[in-house]
């Protein structure tokens, strides 16, 4: 299913915009950017999930959620392992906006 249709509930933009083109960001903050370069307000979270969907190493875990708190990429759930706990936190970290993430409500079994 991918993880912004699962969580979101939306398909893949064309434009597939995980960061933000030059200059759509002047009113903006980029945590709140959406995937069209509109406003909104899930934006950082629907742009990790979108991010997660373009990583090929990164399956949709359907027991592991995306939210946002501010800049704050908050991951909820359960994972599989370690080390795709440590893949997803990376590729959260590299997604514009994003300023840290929370990963204290994620069990790993």
């Amino acid at each position: 299913m991918g993880w912004l249709k699962r969580i979101f509930g939306l398909e893949k933009p064309p434009s597939q915009q995980v960061q933000p083109s030059a200059g759509t960001t002047t009113s903006i903050p980029p945590e709140r950017l959406g995937l069209d370069g509109e406003y909104d307000q899930s934006g950082l979270a629907k742009r990790v999930a979108l991010a997660f969907d373009q990583d090929s190493q990164l399956g949709d875990i359907d027991t592991l959620w995306v939210a946002q708190t501010g800049s704050t990429v908050v991951l909820k759930g359960r994972v599989p392992s370690q080390d795709l706990l440590k893949k997803m936190v990376a590729v959260a970290r590299s997604v514009h906006g994003a300023a840290s993430v929370n990963t204290d409500e994620v069990t790993v079994s």
